[in-house]
């Protein structure tokens, strides 16, 4: 005898077909799924492991600024120091200087000049005073002019002042030297 089947087997295929279709692209979404949320988990940690690279190298960068500041502070006071010793060195050096300038002024004034004031700027020495005679301040011209520690003498004014005793008031400008043999034993005290 023949076999029928009665059974609706189509229709049970059909939803054989349709179950596994449905397993098949839910199994594909949840794949899909956890692919991204794997890379979206990798590309999170790589972006906070190099922001956290970022933070480590701007401190880094921070602290290196930091001692450049005080690098740039240091170099600042030390060439304040070193301009400091210069001059504290030229003092002393020049310190013997001014007994021999006032000595030399001394022996330089002739007879018949009075000095009223004198004034010192830089190197440059302004004399003012009162003489008896217009030759009296030639002869101190003179005399300076044959100085070791005075050179290059200029009269600026002199005024002649009639009265009881004819006298010149006058001015007169100077520049301060140094002679050969102190500017030979400054330099050897430079090289010591």
């Amino acid at each position: 005898m023949a076999h029928i089947n009665l059974l609706p087997w189509r229709e049970e295929y059909r939803q054989e077909q349709t179950r596994q279709f449905a397993t098949i692209t839910g199994l594909s979404l949840a794949l899909t799924a956890a692919i991204i949320f794997l890379v979206h988990v990798t590309f999170s940690n790589q972006i906070d492991h190099q922001n956290s690279r970022n933070k480590m190298l701007q401190d880094e960068i921070n602290v290196l600024d930091e001692a450049l500041q005080q690098i740039e502070t240091l170099e600042e006071t030390k060439e304040q120091l070193l301009a400091r010793m210069d001059v504290i060195q030229s003092l002393q050096q020049r310190r013997p200087q001014i007994v021999h300038l006032f000595d030399d002024i001394v022996r330089t004034v002739p007879e018949g000049i009075y000095l009223s004031s004198i004034k010192q700027e830089g190197e440059q020495l302004i004399f003012k005073g009162v003489a008896e005679s217009n030759g009296r301040v030639s002869a101190y011209m003179r005399n300076i002019d044959s100085s070791d520690w005075m050179n290059t003498p200029k009269l600026n004014v002199i005024e002649t002042k009639e009265g009881t005793l004819r006298s010149s008031d006058f001015t007169l400008t100077t520049s301060q030297s140094t002679p050969e043999s102190e500017t030979d034993a400054m330099k050897e005290g430079d090289d010591s």
